[in-house]
């Protein structure tokens, strides 16, 4: 996989080398294909799976536009987390490209539920996040967490949050030709009772705080940085994405707004922006 610059206003777009003369995929909610352990995009019959780390990374960090070039159907799991990619992109930098950055603000509330599961979005000043899991599992159980989301909370508290999963759901994963790769150095595995993992957790609510990093990741298909407060229980790759997609048909629940930098709108506005950092270039 390569990361490669891109110029103002295209946002993030895949492409897989591997199938020449195929389409861009652009980063958008309605291009979500699948959402089945993870959120797939398809255009004209191509397809890119597992793109939801790789776009929480670009939302921490502030980068809205690049050209994400793959040799297959699947972004590199690398360690089941966010944090190698944050990690290359801080090494090689970003660059303010010069004109406006778009942000979607939250006017009305918006939810959607599936079941006991639902995920809101409610008007706020901020970019924030409150997600609660439940799971009847020992070493999970019901944990909870709240953030005012900033590029430095996501890089100190989330982004290094991993993904986890059962032995049955990997076995399932790797029957479809999903996560080959997976393993105990890229995801926290359970059997019924315990982590394998040796190493144990790296946030003791290391697994609501994946739940949050894939939200980022989800959320980034809208194609710009959400000011509201993104409230859910119990849910995941699907329920965020119809979330999305009720949000765009309640055109009075939201407003796009523009601005230049962060001092000229802190003057004008009390909304609080996240992040202002954009990508140069990068080679993964």
């Amino acid at each position: 996989m390569h990361i490669q610059p891109a110029a103002a206003d295209t946002g993030i777009v895949f492409v897989r080398l591997d199938l020449p003369g195929s389409r861009p995929i652009p980063a958008r909610f309605d291009n979500v294909s699948d959402t089945t352990l993870a959120t797939t995009l398809g255009s004209d019959g191509v397809t890119v799976a597992t793109v939801e780390h790789i776009l929480s990374a670009f939302s921490g960090m502030g980068v809205d536009n690049a050209v994400v070039a793959l040799d297959s159907f699947e972004v590199p799991i690398m360690d089941g987390s966010a944090l190698p990619f944050v990690s290359m992109l801080k090494d090689v930098g970003t660059h303010v490209q010069g004109k406006t950055k778009k942000l979607l603000v939250i006017k009305k509330p918006v939810s959607v539920k599936e079941g006991d599961s639902n995920a809101v979005l409610l008007p706020a000043d901020e970019f924030k996040i409150s997600y609660e899991i439940d799971f009847k599992h020992v070493a999970i159980g019901r944990q909870s967490c709240s953030i005012s989301f900033s590029d430095e909370k996501y890089e100190k508290e989330i982004c290094a949050a991993r993904t986890f999963g059962f032995l049955n759901e990997v076995e399932y994963m790797q029957a479809k030709g999903l996560a080959l790769g997976g393993s105990l150095k890229n995801a926290i595995v359970l059997d019924n009772s315990k982590v394998l993992n040796k190493e144990g957790l790296r946030f003791p609510d290391e697994f609501v705080k994946h739940k949050i990093l894939d939200a980022i990741g989800d959320l980034f298909l809208l194609g710009m940085p959400i000011i509201g407060h993104f409230v859910a229980y119990k849910s995941g790759h699907r329920l965020n994405n119809l979330l999305l997609r009720e949000l765009m048909l309640k055109e009075d629940c939201w407003e796009i707004v523009n601005f230049f930098d962060k001092e000229e709108t802190s003057n004008k506005t009390s909304l609080k922006i996240p992040s202002f950092r954009i990508l140069d270039a990068v080679r993964v």
